[in-house]
């Protein structure tokens, strides 16, 4: 070995685990990469068939998932405080606190879905009229409302399913079992595809259904995968031992409720900014016209593909060090997450040079104008180029939150995003006549002032400590 070889090998030695550790992460991160992956790959066919029945169509889709996304979004923020302390819970063998941490989740999960039909169902046309804009390209405004809220309107079915689904599943992954999650999902989305394919296109003797199609078969999935994951949690007791009892009482006990909110709160509150931080910023690209919408949707879709390899192992982080932290193993969990953020900016070095691979090539399976498939390629190669750095931030955000640091995360994901990336969106897109590729790009590369935050907080080793009781 060369002098210089020996020198970096102690440092190359701290970000590269064993094989024990690549297969723990594996354990962890595969099924819930499979399963959102197949999620978003159905999800992808589904916006190529939507995109065969015309611009119009999609870009109403588009836009109505806009609003469906800060739901999502406030549902993980719901659950957030919960599944770090049951993640915690777990490593120290508290299945009562377990159970605790589920009840919270369905409750939220209540009055959050609650929340939301009443917002959907009086103002949805209002919401999404802020997105319709004349642009270069030619696009009707009026039609293009009229079926996002179609898609809308029905998709509202589906909310409360996928909030359950989301604390029953969370619950799961926290105490390792992954692969039910995972099972529940690939033939929820299987479901989704068939009926896709046979209500949009009206086959199989079924009218055709278009948009609304689209969105009876994305409610249909939802139940089929919370029947799926409640019913096996619910028959598997001995594998589940929280679950007994769970659904008798709504009881939570208030000290076990405070730490929840104290921990969970800023988490919600992060989710809920965050996520309307991402819709006000796609509001603003689409002041650029109905075609910046369709082009932007094309490339978020082959997107949100590829962003699966970064979630999921920002999941993984999430789970095997608040397990760690739990456990009281301090140590391990920090040696652990250096090699989980390295491994997560390796994967995503990838995955972005495959998106840049074939941004020119996914664009041209939609119907849809050529100027919008040429704009979707170049944004698509921003995308690409920049997946190391979302890799990176992702994983920092979740070692942060592992450790309870709940103020921490929530300036550093959604407080940064209103200080300084919508200002800078909303600067360039309205006030400035730059292309809408370097509007975009110049918002995907202000996360690299999260990265230098992100990676001092998590050095400074502030979030290192257990915060559940035995």
């Amino acid at each position: 070995m060369t002098e210089f070889a020996a020198a970096q090998a102690p440092k190359l030695g701290g970000l590269v685990g064993d094989r024990q550790f690549y297969k723990k992460v594996f354990m962890v991160a595969v099924p819930i990469m499979v399963q959102n992956g197949i999620t978003n790959f159905v999800g992808l066919l589904d916006n190529i068939m939507v995109g065969q029945v015309g611009t119009e169509q999609m870009s109403g889709v588009a836009i109505a998932n806009q609003l469906i996304f800060i739901f999502n979004l406030c549902i993980f923020g719901a659950v957030a405080g919960a599944g770090i302390l049951g993640a915690q819970f777990y490593g120290s063998g508290n299945h009562e606190g377990i159970k605790y941490t589920l009840r919270f989740k369905l409750i939220g999960g209540i009055v959050l879905t609650a929340i939301f039909i009443g917002i959907l169902l009086f103002k949805g046309d209002a919401l999404i009229q802020l997105f319709l804009h004349k642009g270069d390209g030619e696009g009707d405004l009026e039609a293009t409302l009229g079926f996002g809220m179609k898609y809308l309107r029905i998709m509202v079915i589906g909310l409360l399913p996928f909030a359950f689904t989301q604390g029953y599943s969370g619950t799961l992954r926290e105490t390792g079992q992954t692969v039910v999650p995972m099972t529940a999902g690939i033939i929820a989305v299987f479901v989704n595809l068939v009926f896709n394919y046979i209500l949009i296109f009206g086959k199989l003797g079924a009218p055709a259904l278009g948009v609304a199609g689209a969105a009876v078969a994305t409610v249909l999935s939802r139940f089929v995968e919370f029947i799926i994951v409640a019913v096996w949690t619910h028959r598997n007791e001995e594998k589940n031992p929280f679950i007994k009892g769970a659904l008798r009482s709504l009881h939570i006990p208030a000290p076990l409720v405070k730490q929840i909110l104290v921990v969970g709160l800023p988490l919600f509150v992060n989710e809920v900014l965050w996520s309307c931080g991402m819709t006000f910023m796609n509001q603003c690209y689409s002041v650029r016209g109905l075609e910046v919408v369709a082009a932007l949707n094309i490339a978020m879709t082959i997107g949100n593909l590829f962003n699966v390899v970064f979630l999921s192992l920002g999941n993984a982080v999430g789970i095997i060090i608040g397990q760690l932290l739990g456990a009281g193993k301090l140590d391990q969990a920090k040696q652990e997450d250096r090699q989980l953020i390295a491994f997560s900016v390796f994967c995503c070095l990838i995955t972005g040079s495959m998106m840049i691979a074939v941004s020119s090539v996914f664009p041209q399976l939609y119907n849809t104008e050529l100027m919008v498939k040429e704009l979707a390629t170049q944004l698509i190669f921003i995308l690409g180029c920049c997946q190391p750095i979302f890799g990176f931030v992702h994983a920092t955000y979740f070692t942060l939150r592992a450790g309870g640091k709940a103020i921490v995360t929530f300036l550093f994901d959604s407080a940064y995003m209103w200080v300084v990336s919508i200002p800078l969106v909303f600067i360039t897109s309205r006030l400035t006549a730059l292309p809408i590729q370097l509007v975009f790009l110049t918002a995907q590369l202000s996360d690299l002032i999260k990265c230098v935050i992100g990676f001092i907080l998590v050095k400074k080793g502030a979030w290192i400590k257990k915060i559940v009781n035995e």
